[in-house]
C-alpha cells in the first residue's frame, strides 16, 4: 500500500539522519456566484501521491503550529496511527475567491517528507493526531482508536489555527461553508468529518461555486 510504503521509507530517512528515530440544519447551495472555481477534477498531471489532485495556491497556514503532542479536545497523539476507525474527508478553502491550499503534515509532531513522484508525502518521527494530513491535497484522515464523528472545529483546534463565521486561520471575512454541495447553516467548527465529505469554506467574497471531489483514482 503506497502509504504504509511511504512511511517505512519516510522513518528510515529520518532515523538514519538522526541516529534515532503520523449538522444537520442545511438547504441547496446558490449557482448564482460570477466566481471561476479552478477545477479539482483528477488529471494524470494534477493526482498526488494519495490519487486526489493538488490543492493550488499558497498554503492556508503552516502545518508547524500543531499542538506538541498534547491532548486536543479528547484527541491524542500516538505513536502509530490509529486505523480501528479510518475514513477521510476532503477541506477546500478559498479567500476573497482564491484558492487556498492546506499544507502536508497538520497534526503530527516530527513531519518528515518523502520526496515521491506526485509531491511530497508527510510522515511523523513524532506521534500522530487522529487527525491529519499527509500531503496537500486537502484530505483530512481521521484515524481513531473507536468509531467517533470528529468536526472541522477540532481539526483546527488540534492544528491550534482559529476557525469561526468570520475567520479561517488567518484569512478574515464572512465564512460561507458548504457540505457535500448543501450550504451549512450552523457554525462552520461544526461541520462533520465524515467519510468521504467534502468541505468547502469561502471566506469573504465572491463565493465560488462548490465543486465535488472524484474519490475514484485513490485507495482512501
Amino acid at each position: 500500500m503506497l502509504k504504509l510504503r511511504l512511511m517505512t521509507v519516510a522513518l528510515i530517512a529520518v532515523t538514519a539522519a538522526l541516529g534515532a528515530g503520523c449538522g444537520s440544519s442545511s438547504q441547496h447551495a446558490s449557482k448564482s456566484s460570477t466566481a471561476t472555481r479552478t477545477s479539482i477534477a483528477p488529471s494524470a498531471d494534477s493526482l498526488g501521491p494519495e490519487g486526489i489532485p493538488l490543492e493550488r495556491g499558497p498554503a492556508l497556514a503552516p502545518y508547524s503550529t500543531t499542538a506538541a503532542g498534547t491532548t486536543v479536545d479528547g484527541i491524542q497523539c500516538a505513536p502509530v496511527e490509529q486505523l480501528a476507525y479510518h475514513i477521510h474527508a476532503h477541506l477546500q478553502v478559498f479567500v476573497d475567491g482564491h484558492p487556498r491550499s492546506l499544507p502536508g503534515g497538520i497534526g503530527m509532531v516530527g513531519p518528515v517528507a518523502q520526496q515521491t513522484s506526485r509531491g511530497p508525502f508527510y510522515g511523523a518521527t513524532g506521534c500522530y493526531y487522529w487527525l491529519h494530513t499527509h500531503t496537500s491535497d486537502g484530505v483530512i484522515h481521521i484515524e481513531s482508536p473507536t468509531l467517533s464523528v470528529y468536526t472541522l472545529g477540532q481539526f483546527f483546534d488540534e492544528w491550534r489555527q482559529p476557525l469561526s463565521a468570520d475567520r479561517v486561520a488567518g484569512a478574515k471575512g464572512r465564512v460561507t461553508a458548504f457540505l457535500n454541495g448543501r450550504l451549512w447553516t450552523k457554525s462552520p467548527r461544526e461541520l462533520p468529518l465524515l467519510a468521504h465529505a467534502v468541505i468547502q469554506l469561502d471566506v469573504g467574497s465572491p463565493r465560488v461555486p462548490f465543486a465535488a471531489v472524484s474519490w475514484a483514482a485513490s485507495n482512501l
